[in-house]
């Protein structure tokens, strides 16, 4: 009869690999790295046996722990998995003056989370602060998180990814372009939504529009902004440097922007601000102005947030399903299955439209 192979090596067996294997390591402390390599398996499947992970079948729990045994593996519990051994705590983690767009997020972070018996952590950041990646260490070792869901921008910075990726904590980005493997990014499409407004402007008949775009920080801004010069270029409109101008994405950059863009001659007939929070800014600055919306001034938005329903008149906007948003992200970091059945290669987008309302019509001949 054929011998079998139960380590990788002809006619040996995990325990005497790991004896050979032991000898090797020279007086230096053992890595996980070693045990993988010892018992011929993957580093997960060993941190999920230290992390007493249920996905494991026994045979190979019993190799791994032999060669555990052997060469007296002890685990740095700074450097563990955490996905089996930690709380079950989910954190979300931002730096994002949006209020609202926080608590969509965070709304449908709790949509998924319901029932599952994980519950939410949140944690406000400042990227700018010296002590960022540090905090947000300190934060996952601190409640022993199963997971983070990362907002945009930070989700955006790859510093951050890697920081995570080294301390094997679990997380999912929000972003408007892809920056990760599927099983990490909900995506969304800014650049063709931002398209769909321009187009829908300049068939009203708008040729003068203005432009408030996001903080350039953000891949959002670039790729709303991106999409919306893009496509009116396309149907041959040009919008003039003095017609766009930068906001932060809050209520007050978008009041100073509307009124540096309504004092220009001549004036917008249109004016598309990045996002709703803005949009809303240029409601009050033509009110001073005594500009009516939409008889001489059309204006589009950017998420569909509940402000956009209160204002008067409505407005017209790009809806953004950000609660929806949340909930994909914190779904990904739920274990409904074992690790190894889940298919990483879909990649999750949600898609966003145009919705017309009373903010916007033709300008006047």
């Amino acid at each position: 009869m054929p011998k079998t192979r139960t380590s990788g090596t002809r006619g040996t067996t995990p325990e005497s690999a790991a004896l050979k294997g032991a000898a090797s390591l020279n007086g230096r402390r053992a890595t996980i790295n070693d045990i993988a390599r010892l018992a011929n398996v993957s580093k997960k499947t060993v941190s999920r046996v230290i992390n007493q992970s249920p996905f494991v079948k026994d045979a190979t729990r019993a190799k791994i722990d032999a060669v555990i045994q052997q060469i007296g593996y002890a685990p740095d519990p700074q450097a563990r998995g955490l996905a089996f051994r930690r709380s079950f705590l989910i954190g979300l983690i931002y730096d994002n003056p949006n209020a609202q767009y926080i608590v969509n997020i965070q709304d449908g972070v709790l949509d998924a989370l319901r029932g599952s018996g994980f519950e939410l952590v949140v944690h406000p950041c400042d990227r700018l602060n010296e002590d960022f990646l540090p905090g947000i260490r300190r934060f996952i070792e601190r409640q022993k998180l199963h997971g983070v869901v990362l907002l945009p921008p930070i989700s955006e910075d790859q510093t951050l990814a890697q920081a995570l990726r080294e301390i094997d904590c679990q997380y999912v980005r929000v972003a408007s372009v892809r920056l990760d493997n599927t099983s990490r990014s909900i995506l969304c499409n800014d650049r063709e939504a931002t398209g769909e407004a321009a187009n829908y402007l300049e068939a009203l008949g708008h040729r003068r529009i203005g432009l408030i775009a996001g903080p350039p920080q953000y891949r959002s801004a670039h790729e709303r902004a991106l999409g919306f010069t893009t496509a009116l270029e396309a149907r041959g409109v040009t919008i003039p440097p003095e017609m766009i101008v930068e906001g932060a994405y809050t209520f007050d950059s978008g009041v100073a922007c509307a009124e540096a863009l309504l004092a220009r001659r001549p004036r917008p007939t249109a004016i598309f601000a990045c996002n709703d929070e803005m949009a809303a800014g240029v409601y009050k600055a033509a009110y001073r102005l005594k500009i009516p919306i939409p008889e001489e001034l059309s204006v589009v938005g950017f998420d569909d947030s509940p402000l956009a329903t209160r204002l008067t008149p409505s407005l017209t906007t790009i809806r953004m399903p950000i609660r929806d948003m949340g909930r994909l992200a914190a779904s990904k970091l739920i274990p409904v299955k074992a690790p190894d059945e889940v298919d990483t290669a879909v990649v999750t987008r949600v898609t966003l439209h145009l919705i017309v309302r009373d903010s916007s019509q033709p300008p006047k001949s």
